[in-house]
């Protein structure tokens, strides 16, 4: 009896052992094919080896580079890593609806979200270079594009029109560089061919109508990273601190008023524009109906109106404000922050050498009385700002409600990420270049023909048609009765 019990254990444990086997060698086996399921597929073996081209490009500039280019470079390729990983996996899972995609874009809005973190508080002496890159990300949401109600372009002009936004930056790198640094150089022009035409001809010749689900795979998100399911979506930042009522007698007249341009995008584009903001990225989607869609809307405006009723919500906020500072650093740098309330601030003793920072001031006035290089007005809020001659540019970034005037010459002007900017320009400044990028009521005042004449105001547009012709898109400024 003893001998055949231990016969049928050692049956049983052979049984076991072999099903235990098995069991390993299957789900080795189905790992793997997870894995390496895209490894034969034309579009993901193309977009490895459009990675290892145009990104390895990038990343060899920028290890001849170092420091934080590099960083920013090496979270850029992990972006591009991460769409391979989405692409392989929507090969195998069902379309998802809003909710669900969202969830499974998960993995990418954390990256973009880590890129953006990059580029806040005090900006850095490579903020270009980091606002190239991270504003460069958002042409990766070309894989949110579900169809033509989606909220968002298709994605070959989504791709072209997020690089847009980020180029406004890169070719700031371009003119710092240019004749400096070939290493800076190489990093920009990698950086571009990238997205025009790398990513763009990728899509084109891949997506051309957006990510193709698979129809018989599962329907849920099982097979995303379960980091990226669990993790908590990013927390609300705080409400913004309410806003700061107009100096009795300064340089501001008007206003700030929202344009329906301003409003919230609808669908999948919301998502990764929330990004920047801290939001849920989860929060707040639904389906864009016919009457959300700009052709149909009956409250456009190609002006920028001071009567009306309703104001814009401050949307910049501010951390606590360190002490203020008004000094010249290393004699190069002058340093205005956390100005509040200062109605006559003034830099008196400046040469052609020096640059001017303003940041994180509100509700104040500066004056800068003589030629500086550079002035950077960021992340400021009814502040105004009078200078007389700057040799590079003046620079106008994240602000709201904020008017500079110019009484002598500047040869460039730049507003980005800005709503509510009067740019005053006097007959010697009459020829500067004035370039805008991601912002909205941007008002540029001129002197009249004749000494006593009042200022002239023109509002540069903030909407754009674009139309295919002759095998290019040819862009012109929407033009609306009454503008």
């Amino acid at each position: 009896m003893d001998e055949k019990l231990i016969q049928r254990l050692e049956s049983a444990v052979t049984r076991l052992e072999s099903l235990s086997t098995g069991f390993t060698s299957r789900s080795l086996i189905e790992s793997d094919a997870d894995v390496d399921s895209g490894a034969s597929d034309p579009s993901i073996v193309a977009f490895d080896e459009f990675i290892a081209q145009n990104v390895g490009r990038v990343s060899s500039a920028a290890e001849k580079i170092g420091g934080q280019v590099l960083e920013v470079t090496k979270v850029l390729a992990e972006a591009f890593s991460v769409q391979k990983d989405l692409l392989v996996k929507i090969k195998k899972t069902k379309k998802p609806e809003m909710a669900g995609l969202a969830e499974f874009l998960n993995p990418l809005t954390e990256v973009m979200t880590k890129a953006n973190a990059m580029t806040q508080g005090r900006r850095s002496d490579f903020f270009n270079h980091l606002k190239t890159a991270v504003d460069s990300l958002s042409a990766l949401a070309w894989i949110a594009y579900t169809g033509k109600d989606c909220g968002m372009s298709m994605p070959i002009a989504h791709v072209e029109e997020s690089w847009q936004m980020a180029e406004f930056y890169n070719n700031k790198v371009l003119v710092e560089y240019r004749n400096k640094d070939a290493n800076h150089v190489e990093w920009a022009k990698a950086v571009k061919e990238l997205y025009v035409p790398g990513l763009r001809d990728y899509v084109k010749s891949h997506y051309p109508l957006g990510p193709v689900w698979s129809a018989t795979g599962s329907n849920n998100t099982v097979n995303a990273p379960p980091k990226a399911l669990s993790s908590p979506a990013p927390a609300a930042p705080k409400p913004p601190p309410a806003a700061p009522k107009p100096p009795p007698a300064s340089l501001f007249s008007s206003e700030s008023t929202q344009s329906s341009s301003s409003r919230p995008k609808e669908g999948m584009s919301a998502v990764f524009q929330e990004i920047s903001s801290g939001k849920p990225v989860t929060s707040g989607l639904r389906k864009v109906t016919a009457d959300m869609k700009a052709k149909n809307r009956s409250d456009k405006t190609g002006v920028v109106s001071a009567g009306e009723k309703e104001t814009r919500t401050i949307s910049s906020s501010f951390s606590k404000a360190g002490p203020p500072k008004l000094e010249l650093q290393m004699g190069r740098k002058w340093i205005v922050e956390n100005q509040i309330g200062r109605k006559s601030l003034v830099i008196d003793d400046c040469d052609a050498k020096q640059t001017v920072y303003i940041y994180g001031c509100k509700d104040s006035v500066l004056q800068i009385q003589g030629k500086v290089n550079n002035i950077t007005i960021d992340k400021c809020t009814k502040m105004g700002v009078v200078f007389k001659d700057v040799v590079a540019a003046c620079e106008i970034v994240n602000c709201n409600g904020v008017e500079v005037q110019c009484q002598g010459s500047a040869p460039s002007i730049s507003v980005d990420n800005t709503s509510g900017c009067q740019v005053y320009l006097s007959k010697g400044s009459l020829e500067a270049s004035i370039t805008t990028a991601k912002s909205s009521e941007i008002n540029i005042l001129v002197p009249g023909t004749k000494p006593d004449d009042d200022w002239v105001e023109h509002a540069l547009p903030q909407q754009f048609i674009h139309v295919y012709k002759e095998g290019q898109f040819v862009t012109t400024s929407a033009s609306h009765s009454g503008g």
